[in-house]
């Protein structure tokens, strides 16, 4: 299994929601708990592109895995009408 990517505060795309991050050479500083950065403790940490995930993980650098459903998953069992509904549709089953 491969290694999640952890969201950076040096990534463009982050923001400090208390704008307390400065910068102090290559570290990121937080003027709110005067210690440095750290994203994946942070409730005030965002991404402009809405992808960070909890516990600090960059959702931009994980891959989606999908599957094929059959129909009769997706769709369930037929439903029998009768009566009003039966007259005004003019089947008797729909999925």
């Amino acid at each position: 299994m491969t290694e999640n990517k952890k969201c950076s505060p040096t990534c463009k795309f982050f923001r400090c929601g208390k704008n307390a991050a400065i910068y102090k050479g290559n570290t990121v500083w937080c003027r709110w708990t005067d210690e440095e950065c750290q994203v994946a403790n942070c409730s005030y940490a965002m991404c402009i592109k809405r992808r960070l995930l909890p516990g600090g993980i960059c959702g931009a650098a994980i891959k989606r895995k999908t599957t094929e459903k059959k129909v009769e998953e997706v769709v369930g069992p037929s439903i029998k009408l009768r009566g009003k509904a039966l007259r005004k549709i003019g089947e008797k089953e729909i999925f």
